[in-house]
């Protein structure tokens, strides 16, 4: 098996703003005179993994545990504050829902744009067009604007396109969740026949069931650190160890007070 992802002692930092100001003048003062409080906070911290070609690996852990800090930094979305990120070959993201799209162009013009930002011809993408538009099932919204979309209609748009451009790493952040049983059925198999093709994918999710269904092995995170990487069965008995330790303590799990994010 070929090497696709490899991540050396990466760190992810970013500066936490603790107080909100009350007003514009409060924050403009604050921002030339530099009186905003601030502290740093590691999202990831020292984190070192490989992922081979045909492995479905998902990343489980609570929330603020760093999942989607760390599919970002391999999205190419974040740089690393320390530490090595390499990707070898082309990848595919569905990240957030929407991201990548335009609220005001028809599912078709997404379509195409998406397919030229991830390197494909319009050519090409044209050659793929019916197959994407019918495994979307979007039928005549294909040609309407975004902003009249649900989130499935979304969602079955963005794996459609991400699947036909054949990339050689698909991530996926919980962006499978919004669709109905049928559908996930049918993006399992796309899934599966997409992995014996000897393509990788990163999977961050929160539903054990569909990290049971597509994974072939899992990476438990938590405040921003690996705490076990292997087996499915045996990452989720350690995370439901977690879980239950956060029932009896809750107060150990939850963050104090709240921040805003500043990369």
């Amino acid at each position: 098996m070929n090497l696709r992802i490899q991540l050396e002692d990466v760190w992810q930092r970013y500066r936490v703003v603790r107080e909100r100001p009350d007003s514009l003048r409060e924050a403009f003062t604050r921002i030339f005179h530099k009186r905003h409080k601030t502290q740093e906070f590691d999202a990831v911290r020292g984190v070192s993994l490989k992922v081979m070609n045909g492995e479905v690996v998902g990343f489980i852990g609570r929330n603020g545990s760093g999942k989607s800090t760390l599919l970002k930094l391999i999205a190419g979305v974040y740089k690393p504050t320390t530490g090595t990120v390499e990707v070898h070959g082309t990848v595919a993201a569905l990240i957030e829902l929407g991201a990548g799209f335009h609220p005001d162009l028809t599912g078709r013009e997404n379509m195409i744009l998406n397919g030229l930002m991830m390197g494909l011809t319009r050519k090409q993408i044209q050659a793929r067009e019916q197959k994407i538009i019918d495994f979307a099932e979007l039928g005549e919204f294909i040609d309407s604007p975004l902003k009249q979309y649900s989130s499935g209609m979304y969602m079955r748009l963005a794996f459609a396109v991400a699947i036909e451009v054949d990339p050689d790493i698909l991530l996926v952040d919980e962006i499978l969740s919004v669709g109905d049983a049928e559908f996930q059925e049918k993006c399992d198999r796309k899934i599966s026949d997409f992995c014996q093709r000897g393509k990788t994918i990163v999977f961050v999710s929160h539903d054990m069931h569909a990290i049971r269904r597509v994974c072939t092995r899992l990476v438990l995170l938590d405040h921003g650190q690996i705490l076990a990487n292997g087996p499915v069965e045996e990452v989720i008995a350690r995370y439901e160890e977690l879980i239950h330790l956060d029932l009896a303590n809750p107060a150990a799990a939850t963050p104090a007070g709240h921040a805003e994010l500043l990369t």
